[in-house]
């Protein structure tokens, strides 16, 4: 008999993941998971965003938390990894991971998912209100892209846009400086689905034939 395989998709990230600042509680996962097409197979989205982590913290729990929701064989899955504004938060005058071992370890961690059959799409790290740091994100994300391109995998840039952004930036200055509030997460939602989002999504939910 025919059927039709749900898609399970893992959000891996930081605060901007979790949506901290958005109290609908939907932040741009939530979003981009309601406007996501549906073609009649269902989404099932797993948020792990952790507050301050960086991709090496990411990296540290990504093995354990990838395994506990990927188990069911008649489910298609994919990872969206969303990372590297911690990354480049200077803590005693040194940033808290140097950005050549950032883009190793997304490179890691693409190539881990992709090991286990899992679809990848990377969502570059949003600005955070002080200027030094943001461009500091910005060059992060343009190496991101290369490691992204260079696997063949979707590569969604978010900084530039939402540092020339009133809404971003307004909702974030009116919150602690770095997160925004709902109409802030719309926006990058919006920016993440037009970034091929709707095509990768479709990629995961291949027709499957039950034993």
């Amino acid at each position: 008999m025919d059927f039709v395989r749900d898609r399970r998709v893992l959000f891996f990230g930081d605060s901007f993941v979790a949506g901290v600042g958005d109290r609908t509680g939907l932040g741009w996962v939530g979003c981009v998971v309601a406007a996501s097409p549906d073609s009649g197979r269902p989404i099932t989205a797993y948020n792990l965003g952790v507050r301050g982590d960086t991709s090496a913290d990411v990296a540290a729990r990504f093995e354990t938390e990838t395994q506990a929701r990927t188990r069911n064989a008649a489910a298609t899955y994919g990872v969206v990894l969303a990372f590297g504004a911690n990354d480049m938060t200077e803590v005693d005058n040194r940033l808290r991971v140097a950005p050549g071992v950032a883009v190793r370890t997304l490179g890691r961690l693409i190539d881990l998912a992709e090991a286990g059959g899992h679809g990848v799409f990377v969502v570059g790290p949003p600005p955070v209100g002080e200027r030094d740091q943001d461009e500091r994100i910005r060059e992060l994300s343009n190496q991101f892209a290369h490691v992204a391109t260079h696997r063949g995998v979707p590569f969604v840039e978010t900084a530039g846009a939402l540092c020339a952004h009133d809404g971003w930036r307004s909702e974030a200055a009116a919150n602690d400086g770095s997160h925004p509030g709902a109409g802030g997460y719309a926006a990058l939602a919006e920016i993440v689905l037009a970034g091929a989002w709707g095509q990768w999504l479709e990629g995961l939910g291949a027709p499957g034939t039950s034993l």
